[in-house]
């Protein structure tokens, strides 16, 4: 009898939570498969990357450059606790946790804003699988992401749901979301915007509240001139209208277009075939969702959300616009899906069936960009030990000569050699942060020429005595030059 009342129960919880469930389930394979990428590119300059520094709160807890994230320098600091053991998988269990907190989110408030059980559950499911969001559940250093978000949708759920405290809880949980990510900011006026657009203030509220979101912008921006800072704006997050342009469609790609993004822009690894057949799989849910519902874009709710959608990336279209950037708009765009589905009355079967589709192709296309990303952090471990076996004794001092690689890259997932290798940084995790303590390098252009070049320059800087080694880097092979 107990057994028959149990097996009612996970009937009910399935039927009722199927989206929640199916992550939940996910969510164990998702972290065993990322936990085999290892680090690259700027992951190794992140403040996540083990820390060693007994002064690291007063030196790097309130540092601001280019940003202020204090959370991501405690990461580091528990990183180098124990760098072979904690890094980068700490770094991999906290994001994957995170977006699924992220997801349970934005399942309650779907909730909260009263959507259907079939389009909560599938708008869910769609956050949790979709390939947009692969760029950043793969990465090593983007906790600040996934939880600037997970903050930013507690902050809307206490903004509509509170009655007493509500004006200090909401700011209080911006304020915590931006230090995870300066993007989490943006919330602070997404929140009444969007409790608006489902009628769940009114217009004074909204224009007061917006007002609100205005001055915890600027309590925020004193805050940071307050702080002892040193900004030297790189060239590529300077605004200008062709990138802004150009982000945006990045941006409409990436968060409305699922298809596999390797097979089908990165051109050594290009097979049309394989892209055009991921492409199909989905295209029948977003004709259903996108095409045949489209008078329902142009209403109130809709019109919020896409309003909303643009302040969540706006700072990243302004900027930088990578895939992973495309995370911080994704729970507006299953918000939308959301309420596009809400509206089926019939025709659900079909829907059901196209989603089906939809979730086969994401799950697939997730699984090559997880394995694309293994294998780039793999040549970066290969280059840094062949460099370590090459040099043979311990240096403190190495000088990098990357010769100027033109082969193709793609976001994360496809990383240039000398990139995954870290501009040399991979080697000092291969020897468990002994050696070398100190990193230099240089870029020569690319030419038949560069290798004599690179040569030439090596032996000149070990004359000189101020290193112990130079490593050549020419696409994935290392050559070392010793006195």
């Amino acid at each position: 009898m107990q057994n028959s009342h149990c097996q009612i129960n996970c009937r009910q919880l399935l039927s009722q939570h199927w989206g929640m469930v199916v992550s939940i389930l996910l969510t164990p394979m998702v972290l065993w498969a990322v936990l085999y990428i290892l680090p690259t590119h700027d992951d190794w300059a992140s403040s996540t990357t083990p820390d060693f520094n007994p002064f690291f709160i007063k030196e790097h807890f309130f540092f601001y450059g280019y940003h202020w994230r204090p959370f991501d320098t405690w990461i580091g600091y528990i990183a180098g606790r124990n760098p072979q053991l904690l890094y980068p998988a700490f770094n991999h269990v906290l994001v994957v946790i995170g977006h699924l907190l992220a997801t349970c989110c934005l399942y309650r408030v779907l909730a909260i804003l009263s959507i259907s059980k079939t389009a909560r559950n599938m708008a869910t499911l769609f956050f949790f699988v979709t390939p947009a969001c692969m760029a950043t559940v793969t990465a090593v250093d983007s906790q600040n992401q996934v939880y600037a978000l997970t903050y930013d949708m507690v902050a809307f759920m206490a903004y509509v749901k509170l009655k007493k405290h509500k004006y200090l809880v909401w700011p209080l949980l911006v304020f915590i979301a931006t230090l995870c990510k300066e993007n989490g900011l943006m919330w602070a006026i997404i929140c009444p915007l969007l409790a608006f657009g489902f009628n769940l203030i009114d217009r004074k509220t909204l224009k007061r509240d917006v007002l609100i979101g205005i001055a915890i912008m600027m309590v925020y921006a004193l805050a940071i001139m307050l702080l002892p800072k040193d900004i030297t704006i790189h060239p590529e997050y300077e605004p200008g209208i062709l990138k802004v342009i150009k982000n945006g469609v990045k941006f409409l790609f990436t968060s409305f277009i699922t298809v596999d993004y390797v097979y089908l822009l990165h051109q050594p690894s290009r097979n049309l075939l394989l892209a055009g057949i991921s492409l199909v799989m989905t295209i029948p849910f977003c004709y259903l969702v996108f095409i045949q519902k489209r008078d329902l874009l142009v209403n109130k709710k809709t019109g919020s959300m896409l309003l909303c959608l643009m302040i969540a990336v706006g700072p990243h279209l302004l900027t930088v616009f990578s895939m992973m950037h495309t995370y911080a708009g994704l729970p507006l765009v299953a918000l939308i899906i959301a309420h596009l589905v809400d509206s089926y009355q019939k025709e659900k079967r079909k829907l059901m069936l196209a989603f089906m589709l939809f979730l086969t192709a994401a799950m697939a296309i997730d699984a090559h960009l997880i394995d694309c990303s293994v294998k780039s952090g793999r040549i970066g471990k290969e280059m840094a030990q062949d460099a370590i076996r090459k040099t043979g004794m311990p240096t403190d001092r190495v000088y990098v000569v990357i010769i100027e690689d033109d082969y193709p890259k793609l976001s994360s997932f496809c990383v240039i050699p000398s990139e995954a290798f870290g501009w040399g940084w991979a080697s000092r995790y291969e020897t468990n942060y002994q050696w070398p303590q100190s990193i230099k390098d240089t870029t020569i252009v690319h030419s038949e020429n560069a290798l004599e070049e690179a040569k030439q320059l090596s032996r000149k800087i070990v004359n000189e005595g101020h290193y112990g080694c130079v490593w050549i880097v020419n696409h994935q092979q290392v050559d070392v030059v010793k006195r």
